[in-house]
């Protein structure tokens, strides 16, 4: 097999035609993204499509002998099925986030705890497969290189919990909810969007004041529209990130 690369001297990018829109985005499993305008991009699950023949390859590959050539082979075979996965993973994430920066100005996104969350084993395939931290890299380089911006909110935000319409923050959610009515102004939810409009709001509000909230590290700092919550409020004793 033969592999050819060339260089290439280019004038920069012309920055995209700026729209005037603005998008929340909520990322998850079922749905690989749901924005805040209500639109879901479904999870191509690339991973879990070629599990039984990677599974097939390497039971072949543990057949074989250690040192002999029919494990090279089978090794060579197991390394090319990881990397047609990969490669189709990396274009739906760079068609993903090309097209959501040319559609909107600003885009926010959560500040997710990718290494930790992969730590829970019965999601730990699923998360990885989902490219979640590759993605926010492409959106954060392409919005610099195409003339938009991206915002990351803090991940102990509690967007799915807090009611996009009137703010009611719900002591307890289950993971399992997936729609649900705001005991307060009965306003009927889907769990993902909701989300995905808080995350939109918490992002505009934070820049807005001025805060930092476009860290890559930890997310212990807490953004500006939240120090200013009084302590006093009930809600807050849930906390962390749903």
């Amino acid at each position: 097999m033969w592999y050819v690369s060339f260089a290439v001297d280019t004038d920069d990018p012309e920055p995209f035609a700026q729209t005037g829109d603005v998008v929340g985005i909520d990322l998850g499993i079922k749905d690989f993204a749901v924005t805040s305008d209500g639109q879901r991009i479904a999870n191509p699950r690339h991973l879990e499509r070629k599990r039984r023949n990677l599974a097939r390859y390497e039971r072949r590959k543990a057949r074989t002998c250690r040192g002999s050539a029919n494990r090279k082979k089978a090794a060579r075979k197991v390394a090319v099925a990881h990397g047609k996965v990969r490669r189709a993973r990396e274009d739906f994430l760079h068609k993903t986030s090309t097209e959501l920066v040319r559609r909107y100005d600003t885009i926010v996104v959560e500040d997710l705890n990718v290494s930790g969350m992969v730590r829970n084993r019965s999601l730990a395939r699923h998360i990885s497969g989902c490219g979640w931290g590759t993605f926010r890299t492409y959106l954060e380089y392409k919005t610099a290189r195409w003339g938009k911006r991206i915002v990351v909110i803090d991940r102990w935000h509690p967007t799915s919990k807090l009611c996009s319409t009137c703010g009611h923050l719900l002591a307890r959610l289950s993971l399992r909810t997936r729609h649900g009515t705001c005991p307060d102004c009965g306003t009927l939810h889907d769990r993902d969007t909701n989300a995905a409009k808080n995350i939109l709001a918490e992002g505009l509000s934070a820049s807005a004041c001025g805060a930092d909230v476009r860290r890559t590290g930890t997310s212990r700092t807490r953004s500006a529209v939240k120090q200013e919550v009084p302590r006093s409020d009930p809600g807050r004793a849930s906390g962390g990130r749903t």
